[in-house]
């Protein structure tokens, strides 16, 4: 049985980009430029961005963060985005979910430039994933999820039957169109989904994305599959204290799958290292467009 080190991975594609960002900057004069916009004072969300902006800081990319208060209109934020879509230095944009509940968060993900919209989320980017258009941006937990899955079993997944429990537009869908691209018969489910035990049974790789705590049981895996649990969820313990456990019931399922990631240092350290890829592929874009 194999623990899937997300924190190792995430290094070494962090390690890579670093490498292609300097040669972007000797090359052709562009460093690339991740602006993230924050609303409100969410502490989780302080902590996510402060990650992120160090992260970046720290592979040569420029990082900046807009800080506006909870009770800014939505006219605001929006005029803000549209400022930061026309400013031809800032590369991506990432506005910091959740938005306090008076903003509605479609629109403003709708009002992202496409080509700057490194959280993957608008719907011209699932529209080009879809299509199985290479060049579309990504959302960052699909991505690493099939990172880790490739890194595990090599990078021919032709035929793996794969089950994703989750159908959101964040992770479930999205990962989904990743793996059929790689030829994997995949099965999307959810909690709802009748006889999902025995579904996930037939699973050569399990991705857990349902945002419920130890859902997975042992007996829901096949011996020697895969299972990538992107879930993140804080629980009380015996003794009052909190937490952090993914979707899958870890020390039970350990004992029988062939690889496991574990919560926290599985998906979580890729999610970030994949934003920064797609801030690089931003700005590698622009470079394009000025030598056509």
């Amino acid at each position: 049985m194999t623990i899937i080190d997300g924190k190792l991975t995430a290094k070494n594609l962090r390690e890579k980009l670093a490498i292609e960002v300097a040669e972007m900057k000797s090359e052709y004069g562009v460093q690339p430029s991740l602006t993230v916009v924050m609303v409100g004072d969410d502490p989780a969300s302080q902590v996510y961005v402060k990650n992120k902006v160090q992260q970046t800081q720290a592979i040569g990319m420029i990082s900046s963060e807009i800080n506006m208060p909870a009770n800014c209109s939505q006219s605001v934020l929006l005029d803000q985005i549209k400022a930061l879509n026309h400013d031809s230095s800032v590369h991506g944009i990432l506005v910091q979910l959740p938005l306090p509940h008076h903003i509605d968060e479609s629109a403003v993900i709708a009002a992202i430039d496409p080509n700057k919209d490194v959280d993957g989320f608008h719907a011209i980017n699932s529209g080009r994933l879809f299509n199985g258009d290479l060049g579309a941006m990504v959302p960052c937990t699909p991505q690493g999820c099939v990172l880790l899955i490739k890194q595990h079993l090599g990078g021919d997944l032709s035929g793996k039957h794969v089950v994703v429990i989750g159908r959101s537009n964040i992770v479930g869908k999205p990962v989904a169109m990743l793996l059929l691209q790689e030829n994997c018969t995949v099965t999307i489910t959810h909690s709802r989904t009748r006889n999902l035990p025995e579904v996930c049974r037939q699973a050569d790789i399990v991705v857990a994305a349902v945002g419920i705590a130890e859902f997975v049981k042992a007996d829901w895996i096949k011996e020697g599959a895969t299972v990538i649990d992107v879930g993140i969820n804080r629980v009380i313990t015996h003794d009052g204290k909190y937490k952090l456990v993914g979707d899958v019931d870890y020390q039970a399922v350990i004992e029988g799958c062939g690889a496991i990631t574990p919560v926290p240092g599985g998906v979580g350290p890729m999610t970030i290292a994949c934003l920064l890829k797609n801030t690089l592929l931003a700005a590698q874009a622009t470079i394009s467009k000025r030598s056509v």
